[in-house]
């Protein structure tokens, strides 16, 4: 999909601890680097309707946020076999890059104060390097602050 887009972006593997409980803040020592640019791809939906949440590795979604950043009234996490049915990625390796049905997708407004941030390359230990605001465009995404205070 970034190929497609002629967007530039590397390609950064890591030992994947399947083990681990924070599988973001586990890729983040992994490469070394600040949790706020390894940024985790959560499935959630909004009143109902399936949506991909893009935020820096260390936070944590705040519902109301993420339901008014569609316009919706409820947000919950979606369960774990039905983000891998709805992406074709397995839980720890989702990317909102090529998805198997393309659903609205929201970065962190925070993540764009960033030249370049890790995001899930499609597999469990695979994240790719490229600018925030390419990722926001090739996914045609929404811009907004959806993590918790605090």
């Amino acid at each position: 999909m970034l190929g497609k887009a002629k967007v530039a972006f590397t390609l950064h593997p890591y030992e994947y601890n399947p083990a681990g409980e924070r599988v973001g803040l586990q890729a983040a020592e992994a490469m070394q680097a600040d949790p706020q640019i390894v940024l985790k791809t959560l499935m959630a939906e909004v009143d109902g309707h399936p949506v991909c949440v893009v935020v820096p590795s260390d936070g944590e979604v705040s519902m109301k946020k993420l339901a008014a950043a569609f316009g919706g009234k409820s947000a919950q996490m979606m369960k774990p076999p039905d983000a891998e049915r709805l992406t074709g990625y397995h839980v720890g390796g989702i990317s909102p890059f090529g998805q198997k049905k393309r659903v609205p997708t929201v970065v962190e407004s925070d993540a764009l104060a960033h030249p370049l941030v890790y995001i899930n390359g499609g597999q469990r230990g695979l994240l790719v390097r490229l600018a925030p605001a390419d990722a926001v465009a090739v996914l045609g995404a929404v811009v907004a602050s959806v993590m918790s205070e605090g």
